[in-house]
């Protein structure tokens, strides 16, 4: 028997293939060599295609494990068709092989994503185990992705979406971290879900048939926001006509939600940490002091250790918020959840507006995934909303979508519908369809669309009162 044509999986009797590979080389010696070492001595499956659009529509029928690329091919060479097969699949292993072997031309592959990079002629040896390591790692982390998700199914995460490594990691320590009683604090920018992993923390706990408590500390003046979450005894202020309780005892033995804890006063973070040292606290007004058993989730979108610094947040409160620390990462750094977070919103508005399933279509899906979405999930939640809406037929077409993220032109009329209209009712109206267009990308949040302006909150107010801007109701975070 000949040394060259049995593989040990042959002589085992083994049908099972160690994985499956794609070989795109023009030369057809080269395709078959490799296919006879591969099939042979390595026990994988193999087919082969002679150019790159070949190979393409190979991935296209069928999933492999990995793919041989030679560097120079007819028509588009190497480097363009890995940067199409890494578009179709992020996670395949890609050797790169050709005979010219540059130091220059190595680093051009692996930046562009390959796997490795092995020059011809080969050694057999070497060839087959570098595919068989990268073969391996694939298979090692396509298991590791699988275990995430089947965590992500079998905890309750609602309409946490994501496929990104950013997001399969906050799954995992969602789960690590929910069973736990520690304060959690959650960091990222506006728009990004915070929300939606507080409640995660809270529904995977022991807490979890206990009250959920959401408070947007940011949105309320520092006695409001005292009053709502400790409480007030009758007569501790002028309106103050009946005792009330405050919402860390609505929260007793369940979870209060503190978002944009980095605008609270001084002063009430001085009480926000005494229930956090002691899970004692009293009444505005009050003399008698209350215990709890509340759990404290906060949320930021500002940078913490810069407010201490800064003198604006107190150096031992952020110490005992920042037991465990979670970062939600925006969304233009994990654009291959978006596909994901469009499907999830096209059912949910079309559901809402009592309409049959709406599909996006691919020439609208590619402005989506080149926006830099500054507002985040919230905004493109607000755009696949607006899309559904406006929508008469079954597929979503660009011409649906905002200018700004089209990439129409999007210049502002300035003349009034009014001929008549003087310059002053002029500006008014352009200043107005401004403000309204920015509300409506922070999902109507006053609080984050001043910031985005870099206006005081007190400014935005006034002018939206003048201009007799009516206010929509803020719609909840979803799909993070």
């Amino acid at each position: 028997m000949s040394d060259v044509g049995v593989s040990r999986r042959a002589v085992s009797g083994s049908t099972t293939a160690a994985g499956s590979v794609l070989i795109i080389d023009d030369e057809a010696e080269i395709r078959e060599s490799l296919q006879t070492l591969l099939e042979f001595d390595g026990g994988y499956t193999v087919e082969t295609a002679g150019d790159g659009e070949e190979g393409l529509n190979r991935m296209a029928q069928r999933p492999f494990d990995l793919v041989l690329l030679d560097l120079q091919l007819p028509g588009r060479n190497g480097l363009e068709i890995l940067k199409d097969i890494r578009e179709r699949d992020s996670e395949i292993a890609v050797i790169m092989i050709t005979a010219y072997g540059t130091v220059e031309n190595a680093v051009n592959a692996m930046r562009s994503g390959a796997t490795n990079f092995i020059k011809k002629p080969w050694e057999n040896e070497k060839l087959l185990a570098d595919v068989d390591a990268a073969i391996r790692r694939r298979k090692t982390e396509e298991e590791n992705i699988h275990l995430k998700r089947a965590l992500k199914e079998r905890y309750n995460f609602e309409s946490i979406i994501g496929k990104s490594e950013s997001m399969l990691r906050i799954f995992d320590l969602v789960a690590q971290v929910a069973q736990s009683r520690s304060t959690v604090l959650l960091q990222g920018e506006s728009g990004t879900g915070k929300e939606l992993v507080a409640k995660a923390l809270h529904m995977n706990s022991p807490r979890r048939d206990r009250p959920f408590v959401p408070v947007n500390t940011g949105s309320m003046p520092t006695d409001l926001l005292e009053s709502t979450l400790f409480g007030h005894v009758k007569g501790a202020f002028t309106s103050a006509v009946a005792s009330k309780k405050g919402l860390f005892e609505v929260a007793d033995r369940g979870t209060i939600f503190l978002d944009e804890i980095g605008s609270m006063s001084t002063e009430t973070q001085a009480k926000i940490l005494r229930v956090l040292q002691d899970r004692k606290f009293m009444h505005l007004g009050g003399v008698n002091e209350l215990q709890v058993d509340v759990r404290i989730i906060a949320a930021t979108n500002v940078d913490l250790r810069q407010a201490v610094k800064d003198g604006r947040f107190r150096e031992d409160l952020f110490y005992r918020l920042n037991v465990i620390t979670i970062e939600l990462p925006p969304l233009r750094n994990r654009k291959q959840d978006i596909p994901l977070l469009v499907d999830f919103f096209l059912k949910k508005f079309c559901t809402e507006n009592e309409r049959p399933l709406r599909t996006m279509a691919p020439e609208a899906l590619r402005p989506l995934m080149d926006y830099n979405w500054p507002g985040n999930v919230r905004e493109l939640e607000n755009v696949i909303e607006r899309a559904v809406v406006l929508s008469s037929g079954p597929v979503i077409t660009s011409d649906l979508l905002p200018d700004h993220i089209s990439g129409r032109s999007s210049s502002l009329s300035f003349v009034s519908d009014n001929p008549d209209a003087s310059l002053h009712d002029i500006m008014d109206d352009c200043e107005r369809r401004v403000i309204i267009d920015m509300l409506e990308k922070c999902n109507w949040n006053q609080t984050d669309a001043a910031e985005r302006f870099r206006i005081p909150l007190s400014t935005l107010n006034q002018k939206i009162k003048r201009l007799s801007i009516e206010i929509r109701r803020r719609g909840r975070e979803q799909g993070v």
